[in-house]
């Protein structure tokens, strides 16, 4: 795996996440666009970012969602997308609270397997420790092994499994310090 950065989206990117975005609506997973902060409903990157930028802030947030920031996952060599990742700046939230969690992530589907998603949440933790935050709530479903690896190579404790609109979802924290 080559090393990666956590950036915030730009236009600089936007034939890129277009791109990932098709990927992954070709790759037909079920939790195809976690973390993406609704990409797949957006025709253009531009609409996406602006988006983006609205959900940040506190004050322009849509009425009962929860702040949040979204970064691409860069890798350094070649500039290339390999992921994204969001983080919700609190879960005080009905869903988030239960069962959403601080973050999502997805990873470009020709690039996984290669550890980027174990480094996005690594990096993504020092953005939440960044944000005062002393713990996190991450969470997965019981058939994504991959995402479960990521989180326990993260240092996440399983609290327990939870229902959600009639599936399993499995609770892990982060203490970080």
């Amino acid at each position: 795996m080559s090393e990666i950065v956590l950036v915030k989206p730009t236009m600089e990117y936007a034939d890129q996440i277009m791109e990932m975005s098709q990927e992954i609506r070709e790759a037909n997973d079920r939790d195809a666009f976690a973390g993406c902060c609704w990409l797949e409903d957006y025709e253009t990157a531009g609409d996406w970012i602006a988006h983006l930028e609205r959900r940040e802030n506190p004050e322009t947030c849509p009425e009962g969602s929860v702040s949040s920031s979204v970064y691409l996952a860069i890798r350094k060599p070649d500039k290339k997308l390999v992921g994204i990742i969001d983080l919700r700046h609190h879960i005080d939230h009905p869903v988030l609270g239960v069962w959403g969690g601080h973050m999502g992530y997805t990873v470009r589907p020709d690039e996984r397997g290669k550890g980027y998603a174990k480094e996005m949440l690594r990096l993504n933790l020092q953005n939440c420790k960044d944000r005062g935050l002393k713990k996190v709530m991450v969470t997965c479903h019981p058939w994504n092994g991959a995402s479960e690896k990521t989180i326990l190579a993260n240092g996440g404790i399983y609290e327990k499994s939870v229902m959600a609109d009639g599936e399993e979802i499995k609770r892990y924290w982060i203490i970080l310090d």
